[in-house]
């Protein structure tokens, strides 16, 4: 198999992802014309429908927030060789944790202590349900990919049964918790600009926002400026190198793998200390698996995750007003439209990265010669 083409850094971070999104929405253009609508009327919608409003903005953050989460999970394992696609059931398990603490200390402790508390939990939690698939990775070469895919179903049935059988409040029929304590609240955003003077339209976005901002800066301390990082990244793309350096890829895939699953566990943080109030079935609701899209569309660097888990918070919220304004185009196929987003920003990413090379090595060809002695070879 040959090697992905070079391109130079800026065109590898921002303009590969940029056609790979155009190309997307084109594709995505000619499914809405075929179902009877103009793409130009479906893609104006999306974008006012997701940035147009306060509302829509606080909508489009508060899904970016779950995204931004399993986007650095997934990036942390991929950098030390590993595709995590377990966020989906870390996140279930780490949100789990954290709802047990709020369950515990929502009428008992003010926020200030509920929340670190949760925090803490919620990242145990995760890191505690991917560290099975790591050390069967490590320890007995069972690959990651299978073994992370089993442990979500294992976690979605693990979290029915608790709801359905222990957690159920007494009378009720729907299965989940009863609801937390008021002190165990994340302030949203717009309570918290009230207090401040300033309106801002309700909506679910909170201050686990400024928690995955917080995570993401951390992430990139570790992975890009101490020697742990440096030898998370050397394992993961050469594990003979990384022997004989004495690096250990067998700790490195356990560590990373903590870590991954911590990151994804802190979801709950948003979906349910700051919006449900309550555990209850199916809260992570995807974003694990739509943190790989993010991871890779991002470049599994922290920046770029920010980035495109807004694009995915803006397709997640422009999506609904899409379902809610177009009668043609149904939840259905709004799922359709982002999943051609996920396809051609992960699966199908190098599909425009050899012409885009060979345009970029044409233009250094055709650069000006310089003038006297030996020409440049062409």
């Amino acid at each position: 198999m040959s090697a992905p083409a070079k391109l130079p850094r800026w065109a590898e971070l921002g303009l590969l992802p940029l056609i790979n999104l155009a190309a997307a929405l084109i594709l995505s253009g000619v499914v809405v014309k075929i179902l009877g609508e103009s793409p130009w009327a479906a893609l104006k919608l999306l974008a006012s429908g997701a940035l147009g409003t306060q509302e829509g903005i606080g909508y489009t953050l508060y899904y970016a927030t779950n995204f931004i989460f399993t986007g650095l999970g997934v990036a942390v394992a991929y950098h030390a060789g590993l595709f995590n696609i377990g966020c989906e059931g870390q996140a279930y398990i780490g949100g789990l944790g954290s709802g047990l603490v709020a369950l515990w200390l929502g009428d008992r402790a003010p926020l200030l202590v509920v929340l670190p508390v949760a925090i803490m939990a919620g990242a145990a939690f995760g890191a505690a349900w991917a560290l099975i698939p790591a050390w069967l990775q490590a320890r007995r070469g069972s690959h990651i990919v299978i073994t992370t895919i089993m442990f979500n179903f294992i976690a979605a049935a693990l979290m029915t049964y608790l709801l359905v059988n222990v957690l159920i409040k007494l009378g009720q029929q729907s299965p989940e918790s009863r609801e937390f304590g008021a002190n165990a609240f994340l302030p949203a955003v717009h309570e918290v600009c009230a207090k401040i003077g300033i309106t801002f339209s309700p909506s679910p976005w909170n201050l686990a926002f400024a928690i995955a901002l917080l995570a993401a800066a951390l992430v990139w301390v570790l992975v890009w400026r101490t020697r742990w990082g440096y030898a998370l990244r050397v394992a993961g793309q050469n594990q003979s190198a990384a022997v004989y350096a004495g690096i250990s890829p067998s700790r490195i895939i356990i560590q990373a793998m903590l870590l991954s699953g911590a990151l994804a566990g802190c979801l709950g943080l948003n979906e349910l200390l700051g919006s449900q109030h309550r555990i209850l079935i199916d809260f992570p609701g995807g974003a694990g698996f739509v943190g790989i899209a993010v991871a890779l569309m991002g470049r599994n660097h922290p920046v770029g995750i920010l980035v495109s888990a807004v694009l995915f918070g803006a397709l997640a919220q422009g999506g609904s007003q899409l379902a809610f304004d177009l009668p043609k185009i149904n939840r259905d196929m709004v799922v359709v439209i982002q999943g051609l987003v996920i396809l051609f920003c992960g699966a199908l990413e190098n599909v425009f990265r050899a012409p885009l090379a060979a345009w970029w090595h044409g233009c250094l060809a055709r650069g000006p010669q310089p003038t006297g002695g030996t020409p440049v070879p062409r």
